[in-house]
């Protein structure tokens, strides 16, 4: 069986093409004993399925037809689409999986994670992060219009963009005592993320480290097995 990985698709209706090459990808390189695993951040904005399953309804479907053809996809929520629920996975027939998550391929653990509580430098993001992931925010917001959700995320996203430019790339990747101790906790060698759009295979003491490329005028994946390997793999869009 072949598992494939892909994150950081930060797909837009502004962007159809970004939308187009994840169905394509679907279509073209994605078999029925195929597992896909999404880590995150599929779409640059979510704020609720009761507006994503509309705006995406294109995406929703291809997903829908590959899993109806036997592939198994799974999902894991990214920085921008935690909101996903379980309306998603219904429409979509993808399994919703917890970040973190250990999946052990042919008797091998594999931690996967979206990748951004590995960035533990980024205090304020990390605080951010703990306030809108808890539920009476997360309550709270869904509660309002869609007009209002959409305004406030925008808003949100502008002041991301404010202090992503004032900060330093190293406070914006992975802090790697951090990453040695998820590792150790979890009793992993081997472990598989997106977020910092950073791709690259990592050799570390404790195992390797594996970052998943995000979509531009490329898309980026991660196939396994090839000759026994992971392989990170990137193809023009």
């Amino acid at each position: 069986m072949r598992r494939l990985f892909i994150a950081d698709l930060h797909l837009h209706p502004a962007r159809p093409e970004h939308s187009r090459a994840l169905i394509d990808f679907c279509q073209q390189r994605v078999n029925a004993n195929d597992e896909l695993y999404i880590l995150g951040d599929l779409f640059e904005t979510w704020i609720g399925d009761d507006v994503g399953i509309v705006t995406y309804a294109d995406v929703i479907a291809c997903l829908k037809q590959l899993t109806e053809s036997g592939t198994k996809v799974y999902f894991m929520a990214g920085n921008r689409d935690f909101l996903i629920g379980q309306d998603f996975s219904l429409a979509s027939g993808i399994t919703i999986l917890p970040d973190p998550s250990i999946v052990t391929f042919d008797g091998q653990p594999v931690l996967l994670m979206h990748g951004d509580t590995l960035c533990t430098d980024d205090k304020d993001y990390q605080q951010f992060r703990g306030l809108v992931r808890s539920s009476s925010w997360q309550t709270g917001f869904l509660a309002q219009a869609p007009a209002v959700r959409m305004q406030q995320a925008a808003e949100y996203r502008q002041q991301s963009q404010a202090m992503t430019a004032i900060k330093s790339d190293d406070i914006m990747d992975v802090n790697s005592g951090t990453v040695e101790q998820i590792m150790h906790q979890h009793q992993v060698n081997l472990l598989v993320h997106g977020h910092t759009h950073r791709p690259k295979v990592h050799h570390l003491d404790q195992g390797d480290r594996i970052v998943l490329g995000d979509w531009g005028g490329h898309f980026d994946y991660l196939s396994w097995p090839k000759d026994e390997n992971w392989h990170l793999i990137r193809e023009s869009i």
